[in-house]
Parts: C-alpha cells; structure tokens; sequence
C-alpha cells in the first residue's frame, strides 16, 4: 500500500469554452480499472451526441494502470494530454473523460492539445485535490491516573484521534501516520513509563487537504 499519494476528493466536473467548442471535464476517484472503465462508458452514454468522449486514467500504487484514449480526435491530441496533466499533478486512482461539442471552428492539432490540457486542468480543480494518507491506529490503555497527562501530549502534538473508550481504563485511539507507527509506539511507551497497554489496530487512509510531513 502506498503510504501517502494525491488524488480528489470526489466526482465533480468543469466546462470551457473555446472557440465555440465546449470541453466539458469529468472527473472521478478510482480504486480499480474496472471502475474507471465504468465511469467512462457511463459518460459516453450520457453524452452520445457529443463529438468526442476522450479519457484517460491512471491507476495503481506505481501506476500500473494507465490508459488514453483520443475518441476520434487525431492521435495524441487529447488522450495523451489528458494524462500528462495527470501525471504532472501527480494524481493517482483518477479517471478524466473530456467531452467535446464541437463548435464548427477547428482548433489544429496544438489548439486541441491545450484545450484538453486545460479542461484536465479545470476538473481536477473541480474534485477538489487531496492527499490520502495511510495512517495507523495505535490503541493505548492507561490507567485514569494517566490521562491528563497523555491528553495533554497528545494535544500538542496536534495528533489525529479516533473515539475513546471508557472502561476499568481508558483506551485512546491515536492516528500517527504509518510510517511514524513505531517511533510513535516507543515515544508513548517512554511517556506512560511503560505502564501503557499498546495495541496497533489496522491502517487506513485519511484525506487531508494538505501534504503531512513526516516527523512534525
């Protein structure tokens, strides 16, 4: 699993005009080339009339997955562009279909690759970037006694926090990022002086707007 790579937040998608061409971008997040495969035929029926549906996608923890597709506009015009932008962003489990009406004006080869760059460009916006994070769930029993002091820790290091648990003890559910998880362990095992019950639990993902930094 990758340990942090960006992607959007959700299927959204923007439009632009050129030359009385209009580029609309659809966007979506993809876990699978099926899914990714879906989603454009999904668009395609939805805008049959449409001159050209063009797509590409980009899969993968090493983008194992990747496809282009011009639909009919001269080869490389649209496709390729398509995922380049992708590719720049450094967006991964994405898939962008690019509709155009065409407008009666014909753009050349270079005019087409720039519109289809910058519809890219303009959906990827509209599905609002993130950064998926792989983070691990540490679960620390402590003693009552404790709690004050480990809360107190834990706020200033402005740690991401699951719910907590009230039984004989109190089990806190802490976030570090995965690849922290063990430096983590030890800082608590050294704060609670060993008297922490320390349990990972499992790893998941968490979206965050801006880039974590490993080790703040």
């Amino acid at each position: 699993m990758l340990e942090l790579y960006r992607t959007i937040k959700h299927h959204n998608s923007a439009e632009i005009v050129i030359k009385k061409s209009r580029f609309i971008s659809h966007v979506m997040p993809v876990q699978a080339e099926d899914e990714a495969i879906t989603f454009i035929e999904r668009i395609k029926k939805e805008h049959w009339s449409a001159s050209h549906n063009c797509s590409a996608y980009l899969i993968g923890d090493k983008d194992q997955f990747q496809k282009a597709s011009d639909d009919g506009e001269p080869s490389g015009t649209a496709g390729k562009p398509i995922l380049e932008v992708m590719k720049h962003q450094q967006m991964k489990n994405v898939v962008v279909v690019v509709t155009r009406y065409f407008g009666g004006i014909m753009l050349g080869a270079g005019g087409l690759v720039r519109a289809y760059t910058d519809a890219t460009v303009e959906g990827l916006a509209s599905g609002e970037p993130i950064y998926r994070a792989l983070h691990q769930e540490v679960l620390v029993a402590v003693d009552y006694t404790w709690l004050g002091k480990v809360e107190n820790e834990l706020r200033n290091r402005q740690l991401l926090m699951g719910d907590t648990q009230f039984t004989d003890k109190v089990t806190l559910c802490c976030m570090p990022l995965y690849a922290e998880r063990e430096r983590f362990t030890a800082w608590m095992t050294d704060l609670t002086q060993g008297q922490a019950n320390i349990v990972w639990g499992e790893a998941r993902y968490v979206d965050h707007e801006q880039q974590p930094v490993i080790g703040e």
